[in-house]
């Protein structure tokens, strides 16, 4: 049976692209998002005009109804404006949200700290007052690596402790984990929390350095490489990402019987409330990334060698034990597979 889903976020990376998937299984849904100025809206914008949401969508609170796909519609809203969210939600009465808007980014946090206050917190506890307010059947949201922060055991576990952040951006995901648990206890909401783990793809963003090298290489510019190329990051084809939200979001997180407050589980509670890893297993040297993009494009880097910069974590590994077992979660596309088909779309996009 269809679902009616919230999709914030709509008009970023991993919205747009779970937003296609969605429909392609005939669920219902409509998008949000406030399509800001963090990287270039023109792309936000050019991903909508791909699901068949035309220029309308620049039209604050006013629904747009896709052109491909009548089961479609978009809002540009903010998730700090309650009456409006709460109106939509009132009206829709969603059987699923699933919260990918934020403030994204490591290092902007470390210069625009209220940005992330107001997206990542006031904006998030909206949307989870609403489905508090309006019994949504199940609330799936964006958390992050990055909450990782000075643990060095690899892989990153759920079961580990993330009580050291290193960046804004990762105390707000982990205060939207707390938040969640906190309706899930209160309020019996079911919620599921996943973290991504360096997602890359076609359509990606323009801040991620996968993005920002091929552009360079493409314009025979340098590519500054942090830590001296001295980094592992566990990059995942955005397909998998998307498999991996989509089979989440359909089994609403249940509390567990056997969960114990004297020996407790971090990423479970005998409240409906799951966390999830969700990357590749699958750590890649940085500087073997790099020749990977080299190799797509057939064009040699000049590499600038950096220091490490605030925020920044050496390396990231996702332990995805938890979404195998439950979900038969099996990311399979290979970084050479991934990287040809993000620098394909990149060329055709930007006319290179």
């Amino acid at each position: 049976m269809a679902l009616k889903i919230l999709v914030t976020g709509a008009a970023g990376f991993v919205g747009f692209h779970l937003i296609e998937s969605l429909l392609k299984r005939n669920d219902v849904v409509v998008g949000i998002d406030s399509i800001n100025d963090y990287y270039d809206p023109k792309l936000k914008f050019d991903r909508l005009l791909e699901s068949g949401i035309g220029a309308e969508a620049d039209n604050w609170n006013q629904e747009v109804v896709s052109t491909k796909n009548a089961n479609y519609k978009f809002v540009r809203m903010q998730l700090e404006d309650k009456d409006h969210l709460m109106a939509l939600c009132e009206k829709e009465r969603f059987d699923v949200i699933v919260n990918l808007a934020a403030q994204a980014g490591v290092r902007y946090s470390i210069e625009n700290p209220g940005a992330y206050m107001q997206s990542n917190l006031v904006g998030y506890l909206n949307v989870i007052e609403a489905c508090r307010h309006f019994k949504v059947g199940h609330f799936v949201y964006a958390s992050s690596s990055s909450v990782y922060g000075l643990n060095e055991t690899m892989p990153f576990s759920v079961e580990h402790n993330v009580d050291h952040p290193v960046s804004l951006y990762a105390a707000s995901k982990k205060a939207n984990e707390l938040i969640a648990h906190t309706y899930s206890h209160l309020y019996k909401i079911p919620t599921s929390g996943l973290r991504f783990f360096t997602v890359y793809g076609p359509w990606g963003r323009p801040d991620m350095a996968y993005f920002m090298f091929t552009d360079s290489i493409l314009k025979g510019k340098p590519i500054k490489v942090f830590n001296h190329g001295k980094m592992k990051r566990d990059f995942t084809y955005i397909d998998d990402i998307v498999n991996g939200i989509i089979n989440v979001m359909d089994q609403p997180a249940a509390p567990d019987s056997t969960w114990s407050g004297k020996n407790p589980n971090p990423a479970r509670s005998t409240a409906p409330y799951r966390i999830f890893n969700i990357g590749n297993n699958n750590p890649v040297e940085l500087m073997s990334f790099i020749e990977t993009i080299q190799d797509a494009i057939g064009v040699k880097a000049v590499i600038e060698f950096q220091e490490m910069q605030a925020g920044d974590v050496t390396a990231t590994w996702a332990n995805v034990d938890d979404l195998i077992n439950s979900f038969d979660y099996k990311p399979d596309t290979p970084v050479s597979e991934g990287i040809g088909k993000f620098v394909t779309w990149f060329k055709q996009y930007y006319k290179n």
